[in-house]
This record gives structure tokens, C-alpha cells and sequence, in this order.
């Protein structure tokens, strides 16, 4: 049985999930906490009762404990100066999205992945849900044919307060990465050209651009498109979107809760002109843990069996263009291809 010592570097609110992770998991040894701030790590310590060394360094934490993973959930900024210390210290990095806050940053990280030969994967945990997963299979299983369209819709109204109400891009640079890699996900394929319109509804209580809708062109000719907004109050979709996918042979539909549902084509040999349609649910196809656990479980499995996991940085790359090649055609008012 492989032992892991990991090092958990931020010691904010999303440090516990993982936390909770590690507590869980018997080849886990929690080697120490890291924050710029001293007293976070401290609090972090006596909040969880653990017996653990503080550092507000992670390169002397490194070299202290002896730690083979890292753990990042710190702030977007962080993300370049935390991998790469970890990279080049012989760790091994799972962080939390996005990557980093430009592309530039993102592959300068994989080309140090590269050169250091250890493995940095990203948290992607909406794509560790039984539903999105059963969806997945449907469209793999050619259930509903070739598929040619994809749509998502994401509305909801939460007042955060803080840096994401004075952030030029709210919506598209801290929350859509997620809704654009569950569409990479579902398709199986990367997108290839991008189209977005941004703009801030009346009554917003963020500064920047707070709804959007983009059109984008996926590798397989296959079109997604995404409306969102975090100023829409009531009648609010899930945090997952509410998605419709069709092919050539029917429709599938999750609205992002606990309910999935496809419509597709019944041909009788007697009539071939006519097409009837058969609905139902689709029945769960996805055994492991969900969220961040599901995420983790994948991400240790790949480590132990010495392949890139689902969400490595390699993967999310693609998810991140989105993002940009999206923020670009906001400004330039152009498609932009990817």
C-alpha cells in the first residue's frame, strides 16, 4: 500500500473538503499546513484538531516533511508560484481550478510538468456527478446518434460580495470554466472557435460583465452554446446548468439536479416514414463517489497506476482556452478561433 504525504497549502473555507479527503483516506499522511498567513494555518489547525507542522513556506515545508503531494486551494493568483515550487521540489500537485488567471501562465506550468516528470491535475468536480456521468455514457453508447448540438443554461442570482462583484469578467473567468469542461466532457471532444457576447442586465450588482451567451464550434462539427448569468434573480437553474443534448437519433436532457431524460427515434419496419418516440429516464451509470471525492479517488488511482488522470493539467488546458479564446472575443467583439 503506497503512503502519500501531503501538504495542504491555503487554509481557507475550500481547504476542508479536501481535508475531509484526507482524513478518509488511510494511505494519506497529512504532513503539514501552509498559508502566507500565519494565523489561518493555526486556526485551520485547532478548528480540525490536528497534530500537523505550520509553515507560511512551502518550499521549506517541503524540505521539512519530506512531503510527496501537494495540495492547492489557493487563491487563482497563487496557483503558478505554488505548482511550480512544488513541481520543482519533486511533488506532485492536485489543485483547485482554474489553473492560473492567463494562458501564458497555464503553459509555462506544462511545460515545467514536462520537464519535472510529476503530475499536476486539476479539480474538475462537477464532472463527478452520477447524472453528468450517465450522460456521458449515453452519448459514448451512440444513444442518440450523432450528436450536433449541445446547450447549456446557467442563471442564477447569488450576491457574494467581495472580489467577484469587482471582477471585469465574473461569470466567464471564476464560474464558466466549469460549465465549458462539463461540455468537453459530455462531447468527448475540445472546441475549436468561440463566439461571445457579454454584457451587464439591468439591476446587476457586479461591476463587470455579468451575463453572457457564446457560441462555440467543437472539434467534431458538433455546435455548444452557453447562456448564463449570476445577476438573474428567481427561477434559477442548478449550479450545474440545465442541459439539452441532440443527435441524429434524439435528445437527452439534465437539469442538473437528479433528473435525466431521453427521447429517441423507434422506427417500425412497416412504416419506415413514420418515427415514433420513446422517453424515459436514464438509469444511473456511475458507481464511484462524486464531487471532490470522485475527482480524488481519480487523480490518486491515476498516480498509482502511472497514467494521467482525468483532469490533469493536460485535459483542463483545453477547458482554459475556452475561457480565454472567450474573454478575447468579448473584447474584439470577433469569433475567435482556438
Amino acid at each position: 500500500m503506497n503512503i502519500h504525504k501531503v501538504i495542504m497549502v491555503g487554509c481557507g473555507g475550500m481547504a476542508n473538503i479536501w481535508l475531509d479527503y484526507a482524513d478518509q483516506q488511510e494511505t494519506i499522511e497529512l504532513a503539514g499546513l501552509v498559508d502566507v498567513k500565519k494565523e489561518a494555518a493555526q486556526q485551520k489547525a485547532e478548528e480540525r484538531e490536528l497534530q500537523v507542522p505550520i509553515f507560511t513556506d512551502l518550499q521549506v515545508a517541503i524540505e521539512t516533511t519530506g512531503a510527496t503531494i501537494v495540495f492547492d486551494a489557493t487563491i487563482p493568483a497563487a496557483h503558478p508560484h505554488i505548482v511550480s515550487t512544488a513541481l520543482q521540489a519533486g511533488c506532485h500537485v492536485f489543485g483547485e481550478k482554474p489553473m492560473a488567471e492567463s494562458l501564458t501562465d497555464a503553459n509555462q506550468m506544462l511545460e515545467l510538468v514536462v520537464k519535472t516528470d510529476r503530475a499536476y491535475n486539476v479539480m474538475q468536480n462537477r464532472r463527478y456527478l452520477q447524472e453528468i456521468r450517465t450522460l456521458r455514457a449515453a452519448v459514448e453508447q451512440g444513444l442518440l446518434g450523432e450528436v450536433h448540438t449541445i446547450n447549456s443554461d446557467f442563471y442564477l442570482g447569488p450576491h457574494f460580495g467581495g472580489f467577484r462583484e469587482k471582477m471585469e469578467h465574473p461569470l466567464l473567468v471564476d464560474m464558466a470554466i466549469h460549465t465549458f469542461d462539463q461540455a468537453r466532457f459530455i462531447s468527448g471532444c475540445n472546441a475549436t472557435s468561440v463566439y461571445c457576447h457579454a454584457f451587464d442586465p439591468a439591476g446587476s450588482w457586479y461591476d463587470g460583465y455579468a451575463s453572457m451567451t457564446c457560441i462555440f464550434e467543437m472539434e467534431n462539427g458538433s455546435v455548444y452554446t452557453y447562456r448564463g448569468s449570476w445577476a438573474a434573480e428567481g427561477l434559477r437553474t442548478s449550479w450545474n446548468g440545465d442541459w439539452r443534448i441532440i443527435g441524429t437519433k434524439g435528445t437527452a436532457t439534465w437539469d442538473g439536479f437528479d433528473k435525466v431524460e431521453a427521447e429517441v427515434v423507434q422506427e417500425k419496419k412497416d412504416m419506415q416514414f413514420l418515427r415514433e418516440m420513446e422517453r424515459y429516464s436514464l438509469p444511473n451509470s456511475w458507481q464511484g463517489r462524486e464531487s471532490h471525492f470522485g475527482c480524488l479517488d481519480e487523480m490518486f488511482a491515476a498516480l498509482d497506476q502511472e497514467r494521467s488522470a482525468e483532469t490533469s493539467c493536460f485535459d483542463n488546458i483545453e477547458s482554459m482556452k475556452m475561457v480565454f479564446a472567450a474573454m478575447e472575443s468579448i473584447e474584439t467583439g470577433k469569433k475567435v478561433n482556438l
